[in-house]
C-alpha cells in the first residue's frame, strides 16, 4: 500500500511540476505536493489510532520474531521504517515504543534463565540459545557480543542510525549491568582458574561498556588475594612455594597484559593485593626465596647461563614483595656462605650478578657484608699463597742450616728434599680460609681434638698470620664448615671420599681399629655435640654412601651403637661426595638464623628511634611511631615498638613527659 502511494503521489507530483516549481516555491509556508500527500497520509493516521497502532505492533512482532532467530523480509521491514520516517512518526511513535519492547525482551530472557538455573547453565543458555552448548561464562559474554552485533546490524539494514546507541544501551543494562554482580561471583575465578584469557579479555571489554571495570577489579584484587594467601599458607606444601607463587605471578602478568589491556588500575591491585599475599605469613616466604635461589646458584644440569639468570630475575621478582627483607638477607647469607666455603657455587658470574641485582634494587648498605664475604675469599686466597712461600722459604732454610750443621761424611744430607714429608704434617696439604667475622653469619664453634698433623699446620699458620698481620687480629677455628679430602684404600679399589672434617676425622680412627663404639668416638674426638656427632655418623653408615657399617641397623643413632669398617664397599665413582651433609640445614640452624634476625630487629628498631629522639629530642607517641615506621624495612606491630621504647626508657635513652604520659624526652 506504500508503495502504491508513493507512485501515485510521484504521478501527480509529475503532472503538476511546473506549478510544484513555479508557484509553490514563490510562496513561503506552503508544502510541495508531495510533501502535502504526505501531511494527509500522517493526518489520516492520527485520526485513526488503530490503524497505526496496528502499524507500529507488526513492525515490533517482526523486530521480536527476528530477535527469537526466525527469518524475516528485511527489505519489508526497511521499507515500513522508511514510511514511518517519511510520515514524521519514527522518532515520535516508534522509536520509543522499539526501545521499550527491546528493554523487556532482554529482562525477561536475562530473568527468566536466571530464575531457571544456577549462574552456569544460565550462561550456557545465553549462548545464542544453542541446545546441547556447554555451560559456562565464556558462552554467555559470546552470547552478549552477539546479541550486540545483532542490533547493530539491524541498524545498520533496516533502522533508523539515530536508534543504535539507545539499543546498544538497553542490551547493555539487561544483559551486563543487571547480572554483573552474579556474573562475577560466579564466573570470574573459573575463569582464572582455567586461564581463559580470550574470555577474560572480552569481560574486560564488555563490562567496560556498563562501568564494570570498579566490580572486576575488586573481584581481581580478591582472586588474588585469595588465592596467594592460600599458596604462603599451605605449611605442607612448603617446598612447593615459590615455584607456585612464581607461577601465579606469571599467570597474573599474562592476564593484565593480554585481558585488561595492562590497565594501570588493574596493575596497581595486582602489585598490592600481591604484596598482601606474600606478606600474609611472617618470614617464610622470604627464607624459602633465598632457598630457592640458593639452589639455583648451586647449579642444575642441563641449564644454561641464560636460564639461570632468567631464573633469579623471577626469584628477584618475588623478593621485591617481601617486606621482611632482613630475613631474606639473614639466610640468603648463611647459604652463601655455604656455597663459598664448601665450593658448590655453579658460577661465580652468576653469584656476582645476583649481587649486583641485589645492590641495584635495595642499595649498597643492603649487601655490604655480602659483597665483604667475596673480598674475603678472593684475600683468602692471596693470604694462603703468601703463606706457601713463607712455609717453602722457611722449611728450605731449615734443611739449610741443617746440612751445614752435619759432620763432615755424613750422608745425612742426602735425600734432604724429601724431609719435609718426614716432618709433621708433611704428608697433609691445607687451605685455611681467614674470615672477617662481621662480614659472615655466626657458626657453631664445634671442639674437636684434631690429629698432629692438622696441629702442625694450626700452629704454623698462626706464627705467619701474626707476623704478617696485625696483632688485634685474633683466629678462632671454625671446624662446623671445614672440608677434608681423604683418600681410601678399599679391597674393592681405592677411592677419594670428599667429607666434612668431622666426617673426615671418624673415618681416620678407623685407621687404628676396625670396630669402634659410639662413646668411644665421641672420646677420641672430644666432641660435645651429640646432635651433630649423631648426624655424621648416620651420615656415613646409613646415607647413600655407606663407608661404614652401624650395628644394630636403624635409622636412628643410640649412644650404644657400635660402628665398624665396611670392607665391602664399593662405588663406580673415584671421587665420592659424602659432606652433603654440610649443605642441608638443620632444625638448630634455621631457629637460629630466626632469633638472629629477631635480634637483629631490636637493634635496628632502638636505633630508629634513638635517632629519631636525637633529631627531635621531644616527640609525642603518634609522631615518633609514624617517623619510626618509615626507617624501618620490615613489618612492625605497634606492641613491639611500644615494648622497645619501654626498654630504651629503662636504659634511661628516653624518659616520659612528666606533663603527658604519651610525650617522650630524649635524655643526651
Amino acid at each position: 500500500m506504500w508503495d502504491n502511494y508513493c507512485s501515485q503521489m510521484l504521478l501527480i507530483r509529475s503532472i503538476f511540476l511546473y506549478l510544484d516549481r513555479t508557484y509553490v516555491i514563490s510562496l513561503p509556508g506552503l508544502r510541495s505536493l508531495f510533501d502535502t500527500g504526505l501531511g494527509s497520509l500522517r493526518q489520516h493516521l492520527t485520526q485513526h489510532p488503530k490503524v497505526e497502532s496496528h502499524i507500529m505492533r507488526g513492525l515490533l512482532d517482526l523486530v521480536d520474531r527476528e530477535r527469537q532467530g526466525e527469518a524475516v523480509d528485511r527489505q519489508l521491514l526497511a521499507g515500513l521504517v522508511r514510511m514511518l520516517g517519511d510520515l514524521g512518526l519514527y522518532s515520535s511513535a516508534f522509536s520509543p515504543l522499539l526501545l521499550q519492547e527491546t528493554g523487556a525482551f532482554y529482562q525477561a530472557e536475562g530473568l527468566r534463565l536466571m530464575e531457571a538455573s544456577d549462574v552456569p547453565h544460565y550462561l550456557a543458555h545465553c549462548e545464542g540459545c544453542v541446545p546441547g552448548a556447554s555451560s559456562g561464562v565464556p558462552h554467555y559474554l559470546a552470547h552478549c557480543e552477539s546479541r550486540l552485533q545483532q542490533e547493530q546490524e539491524r541498524c545498520l539494514h533496516y533502522l533508523e542510525p539515530s536508534s543504535r546507541r539507545p539499543l546498544l544501551q538497553a542490551v547493555e543494562q539487561q544483559l551486563l549491568a543487571a547480572h554483573t554482580p552474579q556474573i562475577l561471583s560466579k564466573g570470574f575465578k573459573p575463569l582464572m582458574s582455567a586461564q581463559r584469557v580470550q574470555d577474560l579479555a572480552r569481560m574486560y571489554s564488555l563490562l567496560s561498556r556498563v562501568g564494570g571495570t570498579d566490580a572486576l577489579r575488586d573481584e581481581w584484587r580478591q582472586y588474588i588475594t585469595t588465592t596467594g594467601t592460600a599458596i604462603v599458607k599451605d605449611e605442607a606444601n612448603d617446598k612447593d612455594m615459590v615455584e607456585r607463587l612464581l607461577q601465579l605471578k606469571a599467570a597474573l602478568d599474562a592476564v593484565l597484559s593480554s585481558a585488561f589491556q595492562a590497565s594501570p588500575a588493574f596493575a596497581d591491585q595486582l602489585t598490592s593485593a600481591f604484596q598482601s599475599a606474600v606478606n600474609s605469613r611472617a618470614n617464610k616466604p622470604a627464607e624459602l626465596v633465598a632457598k630457592h635461589i640458593d639452589a639455583r646458584l648451586r647449579g642444575s644440569k642441563g641449564v644454561g647461563e641464560g636460564e639461570l639468570e632468567a631464573a633469579l630475575d623471577k626469584a628477584l621478582l618475588l623478593f621485591g614483595y617481601i617486606q621482611g627483607k632482613d630475613v631474606f638477607e639473614a639466610f640468603y647469607k648463611r647459604d652463601l656462605a655455604k656455597r663459598l666455603l664448601l665450593g658448590r657455587s655453579a658460577s661465580m658470574d652468576a653469584e656476582k650478578l645476583m649481587i649486583a641485582k641485589l645492590k641495584a634494587g635495595c642499595g649498597g648498605n643492603f649487601t655490604a657484608n655480602i659483597e665483604g664475604m667475596f673480598r674475603d675469599m678472593d684475600v683468602a686466597s692471596e693470604t694462603m699463597e703468601l703463606f706457601r712461600r713463607h712455609y717453602s722459604r722457611t722449611t728450605r732454610l731449615q734443611q739449610q742450616d741443617a746440612a751445614a750443621a752435619a759432620p763432615a761424611g755424613d750422608g745425612s744430607a742426602q735425600g734432604g728434599s724429601s724431609s719435609s714429608s718426614k716432618e709433621p704434617g708433611g704428608s697433609v696439604d691445607v687451605q685455611v680460609t681467614v674470615l672477617t667475622q662481621a662480614h659472615w653469619p655466626t657458626q657453631t664453634l664445634l671442639e674437636l681434638n684434631l690429629p698432629t698433623e692438622l696441629v702442625h699446620w694450626q700452629t704454623m699458620f698462626k706464627e705467619f698470620y701474626s707476623k704478617h698481620y696485625s696483632s688485634y687480629r685474633q683466629l678462632a677455628w671454625q671446624h662446623s664448615m671445614s672440608t677434608a679430602l681423604l683418600r681410601g684404600c678399599f679391597p674393592k679399589g681405592a677411592k677419594e671420599l670428599s667429607v666434612s672434617l668431622l666426617q673426615g676425622l671418624v673415618l681416620l680412627l678407623f685407621n687404628d681399629a676396625d670396630e669402634l663404639s659410639y662413646e668411644a668416638i665421641k672420646e677420641q674426638l672430644g666432641v660435645k655435640d651429640d646432635k651433630e656427632l649423631s648426624r655424621t655418623l648416620l651420615s656415613l653408615s646409613a646415607g647413600k654412601v655407606r663407608v661404614l657399617l652401624k650395628s644394630p641397623k636403624g635409622p636412628e643413632v643410640s649412644p650404644t651403637d657400635v660402628f665398624s669398617y665396611n670392607a665391602g664397599f664399593s662405588n663406580p665413582l673415584f671421587r665420592i661426595k659424602v659432606n652433603n651433609i654440610q649443605m642441608k640445614e638443620t632444625q638448630e640452624e634455621n631457629a637460629k638464623t630466626n632469633a638472629e634476625v629477631v635480634q637483629e630487629r631490636q637493634h635496628a628498631i632502638d636505633a630508629a628511634i634513638v635517632r629519631v629522639m636525637k633529631m627531635r629530642k621531644t616527640l609525642a607517641h603518634k609522631l615518633l611511631v609514624q617517623e619510626v615506621m618509615t626507617q624501618l624495612r620490615f613489618q612492625l606491630t605497634n606492641s613491639d615498638l611500644k615494648r622497645r621504647i619501654d626498654n630504651l626508657i629503662e636504659r634511661e635513652f628516653l624518659e616520659r613527659s612528666s606533663s603527658d604520659a604519651q610525650v617522650y624526652n630524649y635524655l643526651a
